[in-house]
Order: structure tokens, then sequence, then C-alpha cells
């Protein structure tokens, strides 16, 4: 990325307080706030965030900026819901996270969530008619949920639908997902 082009633009980064796969989140955090966005980071709680490298080994923490319960209304212009097994299965359960997935569905508002990321899509009931990537064993969870399509690519982006959707599989393919959430958010 070449100089700040996503000044003026927000993010909120959907997260619980362990288990967030490191770079799903680390990565594009800080590309999107080089290039200008203001990074929200939305945990349980205001605990340290524990991330995991390969859903094992510990990885880098950090403090996040409020906790679901607290975001109010604050608009942002787009929903980063970054995978890690454990993370993502236990941001499912979080009734203020689903809500919010719920708000930025039915606002319109992109969202953007990979590997396991798109479980909270499933339990947030939002993927009807939706063409989609993920980690590969969502793809029963994904197409029961209604979606039109789960496809095995780097990146996709459904720009079709209630809301503007970009999903990706792994951290290999962050370098394909990051400037897709860039280019989203230049075009808003």
């Amino acid at each position: 990325m070449t100089g700040p082009r996503l000044e003026g633009r927000s993010v909120l980064a959907l997260v619980t307080n362990y288990g967030v796969e490191q770079d799903e989140l680390f990565v594009p955090l800080r590309k999107l706030r080089a290039a200008g966005a203001d990074v929200t980071v939305a945990a349980v709680s205001t605990d340290p965030v524990q991330t995991l490298q390969g859903d094992k080994d510990p990885g880098e923490s950090m403090d996040p900026d409020v906790s679901h319960e607290a975001l109010g209304a604050a608009p942002h212009d787009l929903l980063l819901i970054p995978g890690g097994t454990l993370n993502a299965d236990h941001l499912r359960l979080e009734t203020a996270a689903v809500d919010t997935v719920k708000a930025f569905a039915a606002n319109g508002r992109p969202i953007a969530a990979i590997c396991h990321g798109p479980w909270a899509l499933v339990e947030a009931d939002v993927l009807r008619g939706k063409v989609l990537t993920s980690y590969p064993s969502l793809r029963t969870d994904i197409t029961n949920a209604g979606a039109k399509s789960w496809v095995d690519e780097a990146v996709v982006v459904d720009p079709d639908g209630d809301y503007p959707l970009i999903t990706s599989r792994t951290p290999k393919d962050l370098d394909a997902f990051v400037p897709a959430i860039c280019e989203q958010l230049e075009g808003s």
C-alpha cells in the first residue's frame, strides 16, 4: 500500500478474548491502520485478547478497544470477523456479537470474514443467497444456512443482496483478502 488512502473510513473487528488466529487479526489490523483507516477491536470483555497461531500456539496479545456490550450505535464502514476455531466457535455464542453482525447486514454495510469467521454469519442467519468461501470444514454449515454456493477460492467478493460480503479461506489468503477489504472501503 502506498500512503494513507483510507482516511475517514472505520472498521470494527469483532473477536473473543481467546483463540483468534493471530495473523487473521493483526495483518488486516496493521495494514488497514497503515492505510489510514480507524480500526476498533471489540471483544467479549476489555481483558486482553490472546491470539493463537494455528489454533494451538500462543501468539501476540492486545488490549481491545471496547467490549461487545459497550459498542453502542457508533457507525463503522465495515465489519471484520477474523477466524481461529476457538474464537469463531465462541463468538457465535455471544448475543451482542451476533446482533452486531445482523445490524451490519440489515443496514447494508460490508462484512469481511476469514477462515472460521463465517460461523458468526451462519449464526446471524445472514447468508441466504450469498456466494462465499471459508475454511473448508464450514462448507456444510454455510450451505445449510442458505448460501447460494461455497467456493474454494482465495477471496470471494459477493456484492449482491442486502450487503457486500468478502470472504477468504485461511491466513495463506491474506494477500488477497486485505486488498479486497481496502477496495471495498475505497468504494464506499
